[in-house]
């Protein structure tokens, strides 16, 4: 990461230059409630990386203090995606496996007399908070004593009373500037069985009391977390102060990363869910890491592509052609590169012999011979795309297949276009052409300049295939506003029925190829050997409009 503009890391060189602390411990708290998306990762991604610069450790520690929103589904899920994107926990950890501990911290506070059980209700409290102008009120329960505080806590765990009916608050400063000071409620009651805890606990830590003794209780030495919370640091910081934690972490904000077109809001990618607009959270439209994944996505591609934004203390948003970037960048060595029609159009080479087929030697990527050689058929019947092919004479900068004009057709020989065949409704049906066999391909024949090179499938041994093509789900800029859904691009996924190559046995996911002249493409969960699937990873070029 030393290219890399990261104020974070020269943070943590100084602490560890000025012996603030011995080793970089990070932890990666997602909350259990949904899939993690590409903007997770970021959060994901910085963790672990400036971690491994330090030689450190990094925790995944899942935020399950609101069991009213929370499923194991997801921590399984986000488990995965950690494992996929190449990374490794130093320990798997569950905030609610604090539970006792933070109890005990939040006992301690009301012996001290900085917390109170109080018996406001939510709207009340927040009318009594004030505003930014104007300073809150004290609540009439905040001078409880010491002893019914802790018989009313108590109580509060043991489940006496009804939901709504007491919190417990932080006694700070109800006229602080800082709204987030003015008594916070630290503990709720809440009857919903935990996915870990089961029914023990009925009250549950708030998170901005919660995650700071969490961090506190492991060790953590730098608490990362987006700019939004910069206005919890000093709650953050009073919370380790006066519970007298035996570690001081300190929080360090930073901005958030947006990508143009691409909804990044937990809320509404659980609107296209819920409201059937999308197969699911690993729909390949999806900024899901599960979606990204089935799309084709690589870990490299998605770390890289973070890295490469680098960190700041303000919010930022990035074009989603970067992204696109590297994935092609990763891909393009990786990749086998073989032939698909998408469209496909029928050519019939007449002077070609009659059932026979014969195999011409092709190379997997120009780029990278480690993927060897294939062979690739070659016969009288031929698919080739559509849009390779126009009946009209075509302008001196079309360089494709139209009557009278000849192309080379990639790894095998030059072809010319003569007459068509129509069917019943007047569509162009086949395409009659004529070939020389002294211009195949690697014979060294180079007397004359062909109308550039097109792809093709040999048809007897092509293989049926659905190719799916996707658009962003929203073009415009306006992701975050409620009327999203009524600006989702129709075209956001378009299936073709084509053929491929007979280029191997077994299409299996996730491998992925390079689709000459069409793009990068993966296998699909849905493909099968009798109709084989593949996902559209990226085009060639930028696809974004």
């Amino acid at each position: 990461m030393e290219e890399i503009s990261n104020f974070i890391k020269t943070i943590m060189q100084k602490d560890l230059e000025t012996g603030r602390v011995s080793e970089i411990v990070t932890r990666f708290p997602p909350e259990p409630n949904a899939y993690l998306h590409i903007g997770h990762a970021r959060a994901l991604v910085t963790n672990f990386e400036l971690a491994k610069h330090f030689n450190g450790r990094t925790n995944l520690r899942f935020d399950d203090t609101n069991p009213a929103k929370e499923d194991v589904e997801f921590v399984e899920a986000i488990i995965k995606d950690i494992e996929w994107l190449g990374y490794k926990p130093d320990k798997i950890l569950f905030g609610s496996d604090y539970f006792e501990e933070s109890y005990q911290y939040a006992v301690k506070l009301i012996k001290k007399g900085l917390a109170y059980v109080c018996d406001l209700s939510q709207e009340e409290i927040r009318e009594y908070r004030g505003t930014l102008t104007e300073p809150g009120r004290n609540s009439p329960y905040r001078n409880r004593s010491v002893e019914e505080n802790l018989e009313l806590f108590e109580n509060m765990r043991n489940g006496v009373y009804k939901e709504g009916e007491k919190v417990l608050r932080a006694k700070i400063d109800m006229s602080h500037p800082n709204l987030n000071m003015r008594d916070p409620v630290i503990y709720r009651i809440m009857y919903v069985e935990h996915h870990r805890q089961g029914t023990k606990w009925c009250i549950f830590p708030m998170y901005d009391f919660a995650h700071p003794l969490q961090d506190a209780i492991e060790g953590i030495t730098h608490s990362l977390c987006s700019l939004e919370y910069e206005n919890h640091r000093i709650l953050y910081d009073w919370f380790i102060e006066h519970c007298e934690t035996p570690h001081v972490p300190q929080q360090i904000e930073f901005g958030r990363l947006n990508i143009t077109n691409t909804i990044m809001s937990k809320r509404y990618l659980r609107q296209l869910v819920e409201k059937g607009l999308v197969e699911g959270y690993d729909d390949p439209r999806m900024p899901t890491l599960i979606g990204l994944r089935r799309r084709g996505y690589t870990p490299e591609a998605i770390k890289n592509f973070i890295l490469a934004t680098g960190l700041s203390r303000i919010n930022s948003t990035v074009e989603s052609d970067m992204l696109e970037h590297f994935l092609r960048e990763d891909l393009k060595l990786k990749a086998k590169r073989l032939m698909a029609v998408i469209e496909p159009l029928k050519v019939i080479i007449t002077n070609y012999p009659e059932d026979e087929v014969e195999y011409l030697d092709a190379v997997n990527n120009v780029e990278n011979p480690e993927l060897g050689t294939r062979k690739v058929a070659f016969s009288r019947n031929l698919y080739i795309d559509r849009n390779d092919f126009v009946l009209q004479k075509p302008n001196k900068h079309y360089k494709r297949l139209a009557l009278g004009i000849e192309v080379r057709l990639f790894n095998a020989y030059f072809i010319k276009a003569y007459d068509v065949k129509y069917d019943s409704e007047g569509n162009i049906e086949a395409v009659l052409c004529t070939y020389d066999p002294e211009t195949k391909s690697g014979s060294g024949f180079n007397a004359r300049k062909p109308n550039g090179t097109i792809h093709f499938v040999e048809a007897t041994t092509a293989r049926p295939a659905t190719f799916n093509l996707f658009e962003p789900l929203i073009y415009d800029s306006e992701v975050d506003k409620d009327n999203f859904i009524e600006r989702l691009n129709p075209n956001s996924w378009i299936q073709k029925a084509g053929y491929i190559e007979n280029a191997q046995e077994r299409f299996e996911e996730p491998e992925k190829f390079q689709f000459i002249r069409e793009g990068y493409f993966t296998v699909d969960k849905t493909s099968t050997d009798e109709q084989l699937v593949f996902n559209r990873i990226v085009p060639l070029k930028s696809s974004v409009k």
